[in-house]
Protein backbone atom coordinates (compact mmCIF):
# COMPACT_ATOMS: atom_id res chain seq x y z
CA UNK A 1 0.00 0.00 0.00
CA UNK A 2 1.35 3.13 -0.91
CA UNK A 3 2.93 5.37 1.75
CA UNK A 4 1.06 8.58 2.57
CA UNK A 5 2.44 11.93 4.20
CA UNK A 6 0.89 14.33 6.11
CA UNK A 7 1.43 16.81 3.41
CA UNK A 8 -0.13 14.77 0.49
CA UNK A 9 -3.39 13.90 3.11
CA UNK A 10 -3.22 17.63 4.03
CA UNK A 11 -3.53 19.10 0.31
CA UNK A 12 -5.90 15.57 -0.81
CA UNK A 13 -9.48 16.91 -1.50
CA UNK A 14 -8.59 20.69 -0.82
CA UNK A 15 -8.18 21.01 2.58
CA UNK A 16 -6.44 23.81 4.22
CA UNK A 17 -3.15 23.60 6.48
CA UNK A 18 -4.72 22.16 9.17
CA UNK A 19 -8.50 22.20 10.72
CA UNK A 20 -8.91 24.61 13.81
CA UNK A 21 -10.84 23.25 17.13
CA UNK A 22 -13.19 26.18 15.67
CA UNK A 23 -13.53 25.07 12.46
CA UNK A 24 -14.08 21.11 13.80
CA UNK A 25 -17.07 23.01 16.00
CA UNK A 26 -18.63 24.42 13.23
CA UNK A 27 -18.63 21.01 11.29
CA UNK A 28 -19.52 18.91 14.21
CA UNK A 29 -22.17 21.63 14.93
CA UNK A 30 -24.23 21.36 11.48
CA UNK A 31 -23.17 17.52 10.93
CA UNK A 32 -24.65 16.59 14.26
CA UNK A 33 -28.17 18.10 13.99
CA UNK A 34 -28.63 16.31 10.24
CA UNK A 35 -27.51 12.86 12.45
CA UNK A 36 -29.61 13.59 15.15
CA UNK A 37 -32.69 14.10 13.10
CA UNK A 38 -32.64 10.26 11.45
CA UNK A 39 -31.05 8.69 15.05
CA UNK A 40 -34.63 6.92 16.62
CA UNK A 41 -35.66 5.70 12.81
CA UNK A 42 -31.97 4.10 12.38
CA UNK A 43 -32.13 2.51 15.35
CA UNK A 44 -35.74 1.03 15.41
CA UNK A 45 -35.50 0.09 11.48
CA UNK A 46 -31.90 -1.10 12.09
CA UNK A 47 -30.25 1.04 9.56
CA UNK A 48 -26.31 0.67 9.93
CA UNK A 49 -25.34 4.43 9.79
CA UNK A 50 -22.63 3.70 7.33
CA UNK A 51 -23.05 7.03 5.46
CA UNK A 52 -23.32 9.40 9.01
CA UNK A 53 -19.70 7.61 10.24
CA UNK A 54 -18.64 8.08 6.81
CA UNK A 55 -19.63 11.77 7.15
CA UNK A 56 -17.46 12.25 10.58
CA UNK A 57 -14.91 10.58 8.83
CA UNK A 58 -14.79 12.54 5.51
CA UNK A 59 -15.20 16.05 7.70
CA UNK A 60 -12.03 15.42 9.62
CA UNK A 61 -14.17 15.33 12.97
CA UNK A 62 -11.95 12.10 14.00
CA UNK A 63 -8.60 14.22 14.36
CA UNK A 64 -9.47 16.84 17.53
CA UNK A 65 -6.40 15.22 18.95
CA UNK A 66 -3.82 15.69 16.14
CA UNK A 67 -1.51 17.70 17.55
CA UNK A 68 -0.85 20.99 14.94
CA UNK A 69 2.48 19.89 14.81
CA UNK A 70 1.55 17.03 12.51
CA UNK A 71 -1.80 18.76 10.89
CA UNK A 72 -4.40 18.36 13.31
CA UNK A 73 -6.24 21.28 15.10
CA UNK A 74 -4.39 20.38 18.78
CA UNK A 75 -7.52 19.74 20.95
CA UNK A 76 -7.30 19.01 24.36
CA UNK A 77 -8.75 16.21 25.72
CA UNK A 78 -11.96 18.13 27.22
CA UNK A 79 -12.30 19.48 24.08
CA UNK A 80 -12.43 16.00 22.33
CA UNK A 81 -14.33 14.59 25.14
CA UNK A 82 -17.18 17.26 24.55
CA UNK A 83 -17.53 16.46 20.98
CA UNK A 84 -17.75 13.21 22.16
CA UNK A 85 -20.79 13.63 24.24
CA UNK A 86 -22.37 15.84 21.59
CA UNK A 87 -22.33 13.01 19.36
CA UNK A 88 -23.91 10.63 21.47
CA UNK A 89 -26.13 13.64 22.28
CA UNK A 90 -27.28 12.57 18.77
CA UNK A 91 -26.75 9.11 18.28
CA UNK A 92 -25.33 7.27 21.02
CA UNK A 93 -24.37 4.04 18.39
CA UNK A 94 -22.19 6.67 16.23
CA UNK A 95 -20.25 7.68 19.46
CA UNK A 96 -19.74 3.96 20.56
CA UNK A 97 -18.70 2.60 16.73
CA UNK A 98 -16.31 6.07 16.98
CA UNK A 99 -14.25 4.80 20.08
CA UNK A 100 -11.54 2.63 18.25
CA UNK A 101 -10.89 5.50 15.86
CA UNK A 102 -9.99 7.68 18.86
CA UNK A 103 -8.47 5.27 21.49
CA UNK A 104 -6.04 4.64 18.87
CA UNK A 105 -5.18 8.10 18.41
CA UNK A 106 -4.37 8.70 21.90
CA UNK A 107 -2.37 5.57 22.07
CA UNK A 108 0.18 6.91 19.17
CA UNK A 109 0.18 10.13 21.24
CA UNK A 110 1.33 8.31 24.85
CA UNK A 111 3.76 6.00 22.44
CA UNK A 112 5.51 9.19 21.53
CA UNK A 113 7.06 7.19 18.22
CA UNK A 114 7.66 9.33 15.46
CA UNK A 115 7.73 7.00 13.05
CA UNK A 116 4.25 5.72 13.81
CA UNK A 117 2.84 8.95 13.82
CA UNK A 118 3.93 9.70 10.37
CA UNK A 119 2.29 6.76 9.37
CA UNK A 120 -1.02 6.71 10.87
CA UNK A 121 -1.91 10.29 11.19
CA UNK A 122 -2.08 11.34 7.86
CA UNK A 123 -4.62 8.63 7.22
CA UNK A 124 -6.99 10.50 9.84
CA UNK A 125 -6.15 13.31 7.77
CA UNK A 126 -7.53 12.06 4.61
CA UNK A 127 -10.44 10.68 6.58
CA UNK A 128 -9.92 7.47 7.19
CA UNK A 129 -12.31 5.50 10.46
CA UNK A 130 -10.55 2.88 12.84
CA UNK A 131 -11.88 -0.27 14.17
CA UNK A 132 -11.65 -2.67 16.61
CA UNK A 133 -11.23 -6.64 16.99
CA UNK A 134 -9.82 -7.10 20.00
CA UNK A 135 -11.65 -8.92 22.87
CA UNK A 136 -13.01 -12.47 22.38
CA UNK A 137 -15.64 -14.94 24.08
CA UNK A 138 -15.42 -18.44 26.00
CA UNK A 139 -12.97 -17.30 28.27
CA UNK A 140 -11.62 -14.67 30.68
CA UNK A 141 -12.44 -11.52 30.35
CA UNK A 142 -9.57 -9.81 28.61
CA UNK A 143 -7.98 -13.78 27.47
CA UNK A 144 -7.22 -13.60 23.91
CA UNK A 145 -6.70 -16.99 22.40
CA UNK A 146 -5.99 -15.88 18.97
CA UNK A 147 -2.07 -16.42 17.42
CA UNK A 148 0.20 -15.19 15.11
CA UNK A 149 3.12 -17.23 13.88
CA UNK A 150 5.84 -16.15 11.63
CA UNK A 151 5.64 -16.89 8.25
CA UNK A 152 8.98 -15.77 6.13
CA UNK A 153 9.68 -12.58 6.31
CA UNK A 154 5.61 -11.79 7.87
CA UNK A 155 3.48 -13.47 9.95
CA UNK A 156 -0.08 -15.07 9.83
CA UNK A 157 -2.72 -14.60 12.23
CA UNK A 158 -5.79 -17.08 13.24
CA UNK A 159 -8.71 -16.55 15.63
CA UNK A 160 -12.20 -15.23 16.00
CA UNK A 161 -12.79 -12.00 17.58
CA UNK A 162 -16.02 -10.34 19.04
CA UNK A 163 -16.92 -7.24 20.27
CA UNK A 164 -15.30 -5.80 17.27
CA UNK A 165 -16.54 -2.59 17.84
CA UNK A 166 -17.86 -0.12 15.14
CA UNK A 167 -15.76 -2.64 12.71
CA UNK A 168 -18.45 -2.74 9.52
CA UNK A 169 -17.60 0.95 9.33
CA UNK A 170 -13.67 1.12 9.31
CA UNK A 171 -11.48 1.37 6.83
CA UNK A 172 -8.56 -0.60 9.22
CA UNK A 173 -9.01 -2.92 11.97
CA UNK A 174 -6.95 -3.51 14.67
CA UNK A 175 -6.65 -6.83 16.13
CA UNK A 176 -4.53 -8.63 18.90
CA UNK A 177 -2.95 -12.21 19.09
CA UNK A 178 -0.27 -14.21 20.90
CA UNK A 179 3.01 -15.02 19.38
CA UNK A 180 4.48 -18.79 20.02
CA UNK A 181 5.50 -16.74 23.18
CA UNK A 182 2.59 -16.21 24.53
CA UNK A 183 3.10 -12.59 23.90
CA UNK A 184 0.14 -10.30 22.70
CA UNK A 185 1.04 -8.77 19.23
CA UNK A 186 -1.17 -6.00 17.88
CA UNK A 187 -1.84 -5.15 14.22
CA UNK A 188 -3.60 -2.91 12.42
CA UNK A 189 -4.84 -4.63 8.90
CA UNK A 190 -6.76 -3.17 5.84
CA UNK A 191 -10.51 -4.35 5.99
CA UNK A 192 -10.05 -6.00 2.50
CA UNK A 193 -6.98 -7.87 3.32
CA UNK A 194 -7.86 -11.36 2.54
CA UNK A 195 -8.62 -13.72 5.31
CA UNK A 196 -10.15 -11.03 7.49
CA UNK A 197 -13.94 -11.30 8.19
CA UNK A 198 -16.01 -9.12 9.47
CA UNK A 199 -19.92 -10.60 10.37
CA UNK A 200 -22.70 -8.41 11.19
CA UNK A 201 -23.81 -10.70 14.13
CA UNK A 202 -23.95 -8.62 17.29
CA UNK A 203 -27.44 -9.12 18.57
CA UNK A 204 -27.33 -6.97 21.96
CA UNK A 205 -30.41 -4.90 23.20
CA UNK A 206 -28.97 -2.12 23.33
CA UNK A 207 -26.27 0.11 21.38
CA UNK A 208 -27.37 -2.16 18.07
CA UNK A 209 -25.69 -0.27 15.54
CA UNK A 210 -22.68 -0.27 16.59
CA UNK A 211 -21.96 -3.19 14.50
CA UNK A 212 -20.27 -4.81 17.26
CA UNK A 213 -20.02 -8.09 15.83
CA UNK A 214 -17.90 -11.08 14.82
CA UNK A 215 -14.81 -10.40 13.43
CA UNK A 216 -12.69 -13.81 12.14
CA UNK A 217 -9.11 -14.05 11.24
CA UNK A 218 -8.27 -16.83 8.75
CA UNK A 219 -4.87 -17.42 8.62
CA UNK A 220 -4.68 -13.40 7.46
CA UNK A 221 -1.50 -11.74 6.07
CA UNK A 222 0.18 -9.44 8.89
CA UNK A 223 2.72 -7.91 7.04
CA UNK A 224 5.70 -6.53 9.45
CA UNK A 225 4.61 -2.78 9.23
CA UNK A 226 0.90 -3.87 10.13
CA UNK A 227 2.49 -4.45 13.75
CA UNK A 228 1.95 -1.57 16.41
CA UNK A 229 4.55 -2.08 18.97
CA UNK A 230 3.76 -1.33 22.23
CA UNK A 231 5.33 1.15 23.80
CA UNK A 232 8.78 0.63 25.49
CA UNK A 233 8.87 -0.04 29.43
CA UNK A 234 12.46 -1.03 30.88
CA UNK A 235 11.46 -1.75 33.93
CA UNK A 236 9.62 -4.41 32.77
CA UNK A 237 7.06 -4.05 35.17
CA UNK A 238 3.20 -3.19 34.27
CA UNK A 239 3.54 0.16 33.29
CA UNK A 240 0.74 3.18 34.04
CA UNK A 241 -1.15 4.51 30.93
CA UNK A 242 -2.84 6.98 29.78
CA UNK A 243 -4.75 5.49 27.48
CA UNK A 244 -6.54 3.51 29.68
CA UNK A 245 -8.68 6.63 31.66
CA UNK A 246 -9.41 7.86 28.16
CA UNK A 247 -10.85 5.09 26.87
CA UNK A 248 -12.74 4.80 29.85
CA UNK A 249 -14.15 8.55 30.24
CA UNK A 250 -15.07 7.88 26.48
CA UNK A 251 -17.59 5.44 27.85
CA UNK A 252 -18.76 7.69 30.71
CA UNK A 253 -18.85 10.34 27.32
CA UNK A 254 -21.76 8.36 25.85
CA UNK A 255 -23.70 7.70 29.24
CA UNK A 256 -23.67 11.40 29.71
CA UNK A 257 -24.82 11.81 25.96
CA UNK A 258 -27.56 9.30 26.60
CA UNK A 259 -29.07 10.90 29.51
CA UNK A 260 -29.44 14.40 27.49
CA UNK A 261 -30.70 12.88 24.66
CA UNK A 262 -33.17 11.86 26.91
CA UNK A 263 -33.76 15.05 27.99
CA UNK A 264 -34.47 16.31 24.53
CA UNK A 265 -36.96 13.50 24.08
CA UNK A 266 -38.63 14.12 27.25
CA UNK A 267 -39.37 17.84 26.22
CA UNK A 268 -40.26 16.80 22.90
CA UNK A 269 -42.61 14.42 24.23
CA UNK A 270 -44.54 16.27 26.85
CA UNK A 271 -44.60 19.52 24.19
CA UNK A 272 -45.54 17.39 21.37
CA UNK A 273 -47.38 13.92 22.51
CA UNK A 274 -48.26 13.69 26.31
CA UNK A 275 -51.93 14.57 27.38
CA UNK A 276 -52.64 15.77 31.70
CA UNK A 277 -53.68 12.62 33.53
CA UNK A 278 -57.29 13.33 33.96
CA UNK A 279 -57.59 14.27 37.74
CA UNK A 280 -54.78 16.72 37.00
CA UNK A 281 -54.88 20.58 37.87
CA UNK A 282 -53.34 21.49 34.64
CA UNK A 283 -54.88 21.90 30.93
CA UNK A 284 -51.82 20.93 29.11
CA UNK A 285 -49.03 18.23 29.94
CA UNK A 286 -46.02 20.98 30.26
CA UNK A 287 -47.84 22.94 33.07
CA UNK A 288 -48.43 19.46 35.15
CA UNK A 289 -46.39 20.16 38.52
CA UNK A 290 -45.18 16.41 38.12
CA UNK A 291 -44.37 16.03 34.36
CA UNK A 292 -42.18 19.85 35.17
CA UNK A 293 -40.74 17.77 38.06
CA UNK A 294 -39.64 14.82 36.19
CA UNK A 295 -38.13 16.56 33.61
CA UNK A 296 -36.44 18.95 36.24
CA UNK A 297 -35.31 15.33 37.42
CA UNK A 298 -34.07 14.04 33.92
CA UNK A 299 -32.54 17.61 33.23
CA UNK A 300 -29.91 17.68 36.61
CA UNK A 301 -28.68 14.28 36.05
CA UNK A 302 -28.08 14.79 32.18
CA UNK A 303 -26.10 18.40 33.70
CA UNK A 304 -24.44 16.35 36.04
CA UNK A 305 -22.84 13.71 33.91
CA UNK A 306 -21.98 15.90 31.50
CA UNK A 307 -20.67 17.86 34.30
CA UNK A 308 -18.51 14.83 36.05
CA UNK A 309 -17.18 13.82 32.85
CA UNK A 310 -15.39 16.68 31.64
CA UNK A 311 -14.33 17.25 34.81
CA UNK A 312 -12.65 14.18 34.87
CA UNK A 313 -11.12 15.16 31.17
CA UNK A 314 -9.63 18.03 32.95
CA UNK A 315 -8.13 15.53 34.71
CA UNK A 316 -6.63 13.60 31.78
CA UNK A 317 -5.53 17.31 30.57
CA UNK A 318 -3.84 17.50 33.72
CA UNK A 319 -1.79 14.36 33.23
CA UNK A 320 -0.58 15.54 30.15
CA UNK A 321 0.35 18.68 31.17
CA UNK A 322 2.96 17.13 34.09
CA UNK A 323 4.35 15.05 31.71
CA UNK A 324 2.36 11.82 31.93
CA UNK A 325 3.99 11.21 35.82
CA UNK A 326 2.97 8.30 37.52
CA UNK A 327 0.81 10.09 40.33
CA UNK A 328 -0.87 12.44 37.63
CA UNK A 329 -2.05 9.32 35.62
CA UNK A 330 -3.40 7.86 39.46
CA UNK A 331 -5.25 10.94 39.90
CA UNK A 332 -6.92 10.80 36.64
CA UNK A 333 -8.18 7.28 36.80
CA UNK A 334 -9.63 7.96 39.87
CA UNK A 335 -11.63 10.74 38.89
CA UNK A 336 -12.71 8.95 35.30
CA UNK A 337 -13.76 5.64 37.75
CA UNK A 338 -16.07 8.35 39.67
CA UNK A 339 -17.24 10.36 36.63
CA UNK A 340 -17.83 6.79 35.26
CA UNK A 341 -20.32 5.69 37.93
CA UNK A 342 -22.13 9.02 38.44
CA UNK A 343 -22.37 8.88 34.19
CA UNK A 344 -23.37 5.56 34.08
CA UNK A 345 -26.32 6.38 37.32
CA UNK A 346 -27.27 9.44 35.81
CA UNK A 347 -27.89 8.11 32.01
CA UNK A 348 -29.92 5.17 33.56
CA UNK A 349 -31.99 7.19 35.50
CA UNK A 350 -32.67 9.97 33.34
CA UNK A 351 -33.50 7.41 30.55
CA UNK A 352 -36.48 5.61 33.13
CA UNK A 353 -37.88 9.25 34.02
CA UNK A 354 -38.75 9.75 30.31
CA UNK A 355 -41.76 7.82 30.92
CA UNK A 356 -43.14 9.62 33.57
CA UNK A 357 -43.76 12.60 31.11
CA UNK A 358 -46.40 10.88 29.85
CA UNK A 359 -48.80 7.91 29.81
CA UNK A 360 -49.05 4.60 28.40
CA UNK A 361 -48.00 6.69 25.35
CA UNK A 362 -45.00 6.93 26.11
CA UNK A 363 -44.81 2.92 25.23
CA UNK A 364 -45.35 2.74 22.14
CA UNK A 365 -43.02 1.23 19.82
CA UNK A 366 -43.02 4.02 17.23
CA UNK A 367 -41.63 6.31 20.22
CA UNK A 368 -38.85 3.95 20.74
CA UNK A 369 -38.36 5.31 23.82
CA UNK A 370 -36.83 2.58 25.31
CA UNK A 371 -33.53 2.72 23.20
CA UNK A 372 -31.95 5.35 25.90
CA UNK A 373 -32.30 3.03 28.39
CA UNK A 374 -31.27 -0.35 26.62
CA UNK A 375 -28.30 1.87 25.60
CA UNK A 376 -27.30 3.07 29.17
CA UNK A 377 -27.51 -0.36 29.84
CA UNK A 378 -25.41 -1.73 27.22
CA UNK A 379 -22.72 0.62 27.84
CA UNK A 380 -22.54 0.29 31.60
CA UNK A 381 -22.17 -2.99 31.43
CA UNK A 382 -18.25 -2.66 29.57
CA UNK A 383 -17.35 -1.90 33.12
CA UNK A 384 -19.31 -2.79 35.99
CA UNK A 385 -19.77 0.53 37.61
CA UNK A 386 -19.31 -1.36 41.41
CA UNK A 387 -15.83 -2.02 40.63
CA UNK A 388 -15.13 1.92 39.61
CA UNK A 389 -16.96 2.60 43.12
CA UNK A 390 -14.60 -0.17 45.19
CA UNK A 391 -11.33 1.48 43.40
CA UNK A 392 -12.06 4.87 44.24
CA UNK A 393 -12.67 3.62 47.81
CA UNK A 394 -9.56 1.57 48.45
CA UNK A 395 -7.82 4.85 47.27
CA UNK A 396 -9.37 6.87 49.69
CA UNK A 397 -9.46 4.10 52.54
CA UNK A 398 -5.95 2.75 52.11
CA UNK A 399 -4.51 4.36 49.15
CA UNK A 400 -4.06 1.48 46.73
CA UNK A 401 -3.72 2.65 43.40
CA UNK A 402 -6.14 1.71 40.66
CA UNK A 403 -5.40 -1.79 38.77
CA UNK A 404 -3.23 -1.66 35.45
CA UNK A 405 -5.80 -3.83 33.97
CA UNK A 406 -6.42 -1.01 31.20
CA UNK A 407 -10.04 -0.83 32.63
CA UNK A 408 -9.14 2.01 35.04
Amino acid sequence: MTEITIEHALTAGGLDAFRTVGDLKQRAATLLAEIRQGAEKRERERILPHEQIRRLGSERLLTWRIPRSQGGPGATVRETVQFVIDVAAADSNIAQALRPSFLFIESLLAAGDESLLKRWLPRYLRGDVFGNAGWEIGGANGAVSATIVRDGDHYRASGSKYYSTGSLYADWISAVALDDGGREIRFMLPRERPGLELVDDFDAMGQRLTASGTTNLVDVLVREEDIVPAPANPSGTASRSIVPPFAQLFLAAVEAGVARNALEDAVHFARHHARPIKHSSASRSVDDPYVRFSVGQISALAYAAEAVVLRAADSIDAAWSAGLEDDSIVRASIDVAQAQFIAAESALRASELIFDVGGASTTARKHNLDRHWRNARTVANHNPRHWKAAVVGAWHLDGITPPTSGLF
